[in-house]
């Protein structure tokens, strides 16, 4: 078993740790998944309060960025005219500066203005008979891409350049995981698990002093070593098509990845990071590597031809693993 363990330990959560809480499970739905929280319970902490904390900001973050909901903020930025500025309220605006910024560092892999492309190849919430054509394809990536927007991060006023959709997918659930820990912490519980979609992070340590253990899913049928990561103070996000079919777009083809890439895993500080950086490697593919380790990224890529397996590992990874 492999296990990848932090390069840094919190030592103020062991000395603060209650070997005598009891640890607690909550879940519910959002943004088309589930959601799961495990937390080490101070005493007289009310779970149903916490629950609903938890379902209200969940609600409150899909109102502002859900390209499902045509009520939401996001939507609305969406069917603006050319040139009117939105005001981002804080979680939007944090979403669009680091999703602008990795869309910067990964060449745009990972690119927040894709709608029209999402749209077009029935991966919306509008299913689509047929896949598009060359020439609908092409008028999608017209008015697409990052590079359109201007942001001005002193005052969160994002521009619609004209005909422009963002589609925060591939870093919504990601900030959603980061929000909902923060929310614990501030709420007097910094030991938790927060999940949502197959996204993780993990603060603090169990009541019996181990990290929070997740193991890394392999895709069906494919015979991988196992890999066991200690969340303590991280975060771990995984993209791939095996679980929702091919899906994945690559923003500057506007058509489906051709990397391989089946599964590709990142871990990081936050989950919303590595939500958006598990997006880009699958669509950079293997040579993305080299790109990660120059950004610290610890990334897992799994590849399938004909059948056959590869698993490819950043060394920031390698780093960080103990057999």
């Amino acid at each position: 078993m492999r296990i990848a363990l932090p390069l840094t330990i919190n030592a103020a959560a062991f000395g603060a740790r209650d070997p005598s809480a009891v640890v607690l499970d909550l879940h519910g739905e959002t943004m088309g998944t589930s959601w799961s929280v495990r937390f080490a319970a101070p005493a007289g902490t009310d779970p149903s309060s916490i629950r609903a904390a938890i379902v209200a900001r969940l609600a409150g973050l899909v109102a502002e960025m859900s390209h499902w909901a045509p009520d939401s903020l996001l939507s609305r930025f969406n069917r603006s005219p050319s040139g009117t500025w939105t005001t981002l309220p804080p979680d939007f605006a944090h979403v669009m500066t680091r999703g602008l910024a990795i869309a910067e560092i990964t060449g745009g892999a990972f690119d927040p203005a894709i709608g029209k492309l999402v749209d077009a190849w029935g991966f919306g919430p509008v299913p689509v008979a047929c896949p598009p054509s060359t020439p609908e394809i092409e008028t999608a990536r017209a008015t697409s891409g990052w590079s359109r927007l201007s942001f001005a991060p002193t005052g969160a006023h994002l521009r619609q350049p004209g005909g422009t959709a963002l589609d925060l997918s591939g870093i919504g659930k990601g900030h959603a995981v980061d929000a909902v820990a923060d929310l614990l912490h501030d709420a007097g519980i910094p030991n938790a698990l927060v999940e949502i979609g197959g996204e993780l992070v993990g603060r603090g340590i169990k009541p019996d002093g181990d990290p929070w253990w997740v193991d890394l899913e392999s895709p069906p049928g494919l015979t991988l070593p196992p890999l066991r990561i200690a969340l303590h103070g991280q975060a771990v996000a995984t993209s791939g098509d095996y679980r929702r079919g091919a899906h994945t777009l690559n923003p500057r083809t506007g058509r489906p990845i051709d990397t391989a890439v089946v599964s590709a895993s990142v871990i990081h500080e936050t989950a919303l990071d590595a939500d958006a950086w598990a997006t880009a490697l699958t669509v950079l593919g293997p040579d993305g590597l080299d790109l990660a380790n120059a950004n610290g990224i610890a990334a897992r890529l799994v590849t399938e031809i004909d059948g056959t397996a590869q698993e490819y590992l950043s060394p920031a990874l390698s780093a960080m693993l103990e057999d």
